[in-house]
């Protein structure tokens, strides 16, 4: 079987579109391949930045023979359909077949296509590539019609075997399939011919291109560790930016220089964020007092001189950016040691979003609610305010104006020089936190209070202006906030009553803001600001207002995408939600994680079925006989030893499960419900329920009512699956 090889090369391919660009390249081949009738045994594709390849091992020679056979209308519908259905087979009426079918005499189509050769295959399938390939942004050039993401010169598609190589022909805009290709621009620019991969890629070598970037990749990294081991010094690692570098290169030679003197008293995080997104400079780092005092940067080419030539000039571009970052350093420090107080007036004029106020509006809520919150994990109320006022000031600093990644972080250097505690320079680093899954969890008390009134005013503003995530939409992170919450609430196990306590207190911070902005107390005795309006009161046990009132459904909906991930079942979570304080999160994953540890016994699942099977006889009799036997079963009126170990069973289970409960301690009250599976069992196999004694069949409709209130009080038994 011959093997193809597809190469697309082109002026440079930006790095961050390279990886999409190979994936698109051998799933449209492939898959135009297989469509067409072809197999194949491998597929392999690489990038560089100036190709793209593709190479295809065991592909079969030709294509099957296909005979389909197409139903078409009835032979005296009319002439219209009749022609409608010849154009789509691309037949005439007489090679029609005519066949007797259930409503009459019916035409058929047999259709019969011959085998194709790969080669004609292979053409049509890469021209359809080619013209249609998905870039996130393409160009034309010159006067052809092609779009490209950068001008395409050459096209080389060939298939090889041990009898030798074949051209693929094909011609797309002109440009004319081939078995040539081109190295390295710099130091192997010549025009070479190949005749199967293996070839291909050793002269690609030996002209100073290495085609996997995987490769590049590994020889980059272990050669910039060499370099700053050689100088007693660390690379600080980048995955990003290592995939990126790789991109920009087909011959990576690496070069490590020094951070002038000057710009050494930079936060590292400045330095490595300053190389990194104006350089693509990786950092190194002094492993002793962990200090940023180098750079390795990749050359794309060897010179005489081995890079110094080429370092100079990286250093002196460097020296310039450093001393923007030097400069907007010094000024936010005058700004820090004198309070922030200019940036905090500044935010004032930064809108957040114009029904929730400006940034400044933003910031009394959270401190607010920071404050609410302190006591609840564990942290001084006074610090958690103080430290929600100053994490955000950083927002206006110059260092985040140009670097904005850095926001929180700065805020923290920026509150350390001002004087103030470490935990609230903590926080100001920790309030965004976690962004992401892998993201660490702060675990700081303040950090926590604040990251959680950051979150909770973000869900529930967003949530008052119904400014709701959709589908695929969510341009204001909801769901990230949503997981932030749960991931700080269970990482920290906060017994944070949300209905209870966090939104009553946001609601009286909305009221603040409105009361300085003179507005007034809405009909209903809740609070607006701008186009928000909270709550119709902060009476516990009172319901937020309907907007808000399914922002709890959406948490719920983020735990669930949490705990699967968990192993945790979805219709455990539902029977856990279901019970009462199910917006302390905590309790209801406690809940849930005993849940499914009983399932996975068999005494546990097997009672499931038996409350099901109670529950369902219960539920039928009760809508019979119109009534609800939730009276009390009497022992006396037991008529079987089965009914009497029941009865003995529910006491003893009772007797454990309810003190369990007050104390949360769901694994003793599942423990004990499951000892209820063989009598519950055993009492179906023996007993009859809808017996003709009607003494003893609503005795025993009430004996079920009790088996439903145990079991229900553990958690809903109805919502699981099965």
């Amino acid at each position: 079987m011959p093997d193809l090889l597809i190469e697309l090369f082109s002026e440079e391919i930006p790095a961050r579109m390279q990886a999409r660009a190979r994936a698109d390249l051998q799933k449209l081949v492939t898959d135009g391949l297989v469509e067409a009738g072809l197999t194949y045994a491998s597929a392999a594709a690489f990038s560089t930045p100036r190709r793209l390849t593709l190479a295809i091992e065991g592909l079969t020679a030709e294509s099957r023979p296909v005979r389909e056979e197409r139903k078409g209308p009835n032979t005296s519908a009319p002439a219209q359909a009749v022609e409608g259905f010849l154009r789509s087979t691309g037949l005439s009426l007489e090679q029609l077949e005519k066949r007797a079918d259930k409503k009459g005499e019916v035409y058929f189509a047999v259709i019969e296509r011959p085998g194709r050769r790969a080669p004609e295959i292979i053409a049509d399938v890469l021209d359809a590539t080619i013209r249609n390939f998905p870039w996130p942004k393409s160009m034309r050039w010159g006067n052809g019609s092609l779009r490209w993401v950068r001008p395409l010169h050459s096209i080389l598609c060939l298939l090889s075997d041990e009898g030798g190589a074949e051209v693929v022909p094909l011609s797309v805009d002109g440009i004319a399939s081939g078995n040539t290709t081109r190295g390295h621009r710099f130091l192997s620019p010549g025009v070479f011919s190949v005749t199967n991969f293996d070839d291909y890629a050793a002269k690609l070598k030996r002209a100073h291109v290495v085609l996997d970037s995987a490769e590049r990749e590994a020889a980059i990294w272990h050669d910039a560790q060499t370099l700053a081991f050689a100088a007693g010094l660390e690379v600080v690692e980048d995955r990003a930016l290592l995939t990126e570098v790789a991109g920009l290169v087909e011959w990576p030679v690496p070069l490590m220089g020094r951070i002038g003197d000057d710009f050494l008293s930079l936060p590292a995080e400045v330095l490595q964020t300053s190389m990194r997104e104006h350089q693509k400079f990786f950092s190194v780092r002094n492993p002793k007092t962990g200090r940023i005092e180098g750079f390795v940067t990749v050359a794309n080419t060897i010179t005489a001189d081995n890079g110094q030539t080429i370092l100079k000039g990286n250093q002196k571009v460097l020296a310039a950016r450093l001393s923007d970052a030097k400069f907007f350093w010094e000024n936010d420090l005058r700004v820090a040691k004198a309070g922030m107080a200019e940036w905090a007036d500044g935010l004032k004029a930064v809108t957040f979003h114009n029904k929730l106020g400006s940034q400044s509006d933003r910031i009394a809520r959270i401190a607010a609610l920071a404050r609410e919150i302190a006591p609840m994990v564990g942290a001084n109320p006074g610090l958690a305010e103080r430290a929600a006022r100053l994490a955000k000031l950083d927002l206006r600093s110059a260092m985040v104006g140009e670097f904005p990644e850095l926001q929180g972080l700065m805020g923290m250097y920026y509150a350390r020089e001002a004087g103030e505690p470490e935990a609230v320079a903590n926080a100001a680093r920790d309030h965004y936190a976690p962004l992401g899954p892998s993201d660490a969890v702060p675990t700081d008390p303040v950090s926590v209070a604040v990251a959680l009134a950051d979150k909770i005013d973000t869900l529930t503003g967003f949530w008052a202006i119904d400014e709701k995530p959709t589908g695929s939409k969510d341009p204001f992170a909801l769901r990230r906030a949503a997981l932030g919450v749960i991931r700080l609430v269970l990482g920290n196990g906060v017994r944070l009553r949300l209905w209870e306590r966090a939104l009553p207190a946001l609601d009286r911070a909305y009221g603040a803001i409105d009361e300085m902005k003179n507005s007034h107390a809405n009909e209903k005795g809740g609070v607006t600001f701008g186009a928000v309006r909270l709550t119709t009161s902060t009476t516990q046990g009172q319901r937020i207002e309907p907007r808000l009132d399914d922002l709890l459904v959406f948490l719920h909906d983020r735990l669930k995408v949490f705990l699967k991930d968990q192993n945790i079942r979805h219709d455990v979570i539902d029977a856990c939600l279901a019970m009462p304080g199910n917006d302390d999160l905590p309790l209801l994953v406690k809940r849930a994680t005993a849940l499914q540890a009983t399932l996975q016994t068999e005494d546990g699942a097997n009672l499931v079925a038996g409350f099901k099977r109670a529950n369902n006889i219960l539920t039928q009799a009760e809508q019979k006989d119109g009534v609800e036997y939730s009276y009390g079963a009497d022992p006396k009126f037991a008529e079987t030893d089965e009914e009497r170990a029941l009865f003995a069973a529910l006491d003893h289970a009772d007797a454990l499960i309810a003190p369990a409960m007050k104390t949360e301690d769901f694994a003793t009250a599942m423990q004990a419900m499951a000892t209820l599976r063989a009598p519950i069992d055993a009492f179906f196999t023996a007993t009859q329920i809808n017996t003709d004694n009607q003494i003893v069949r609503r005795n025993r409709l009430n004996l079920l009512h009790r088996i439903r209130t145990i079991c229900l009080s553990v958690a809903d038994l109805t919502k699981l699956d099965g």
